[in-house]
């Protein structure tokens, strides 16, 4: 199965109250999945991360076996690409979680 996954994460404050979200959608752009959640107190690039994550679980649990994503976080982007280091020790534990959960895929 191959899906499209588009998330977002955000917080009022950097740090602040915060919410993640994402959308599932088959290859022909029907939605198959919509995801929201407020995540309490947390920074701009850790709702990032928490929204990708949110759509790569729900990703695996629907059975897909190639992915895209769309992010618009540069950020993240890059560091899951490994361009840039992953410095801040609140972003590495959910760094190291979003990279292994996109290993368990075919293609990302």
């Amino acid at each position: 199965m191959h899906l499209f996954l588009f998330s977002d994460g955000g917080s009022r404050g950097n740090p602040g109250p915060a919410g993640c979200g994402a959308v599932v959608c088959d290859q022909h752009g029907a939605v198959l999945k919509k995801i929201k959640k407020y995540i309490g107190v947390t920074t701009n690039n850790q709702a990032e991360y928490r929204a990708l994550i949110k759509a790569l679980e729900q990703a695996k649990v629907m059975g897909a076996k190639k992915l895209h994503c769309f992010l618009d976080s540069e950020l993240l982007v890059k560091q899951l690409n490994r361009e840039y280091r992953v410095k801040e020790p609140g972003l590495q534990v959910l760094y190291l979680k979003a990279y292994n959960l996109a290993q368990q895929f075919a293609s990302i």
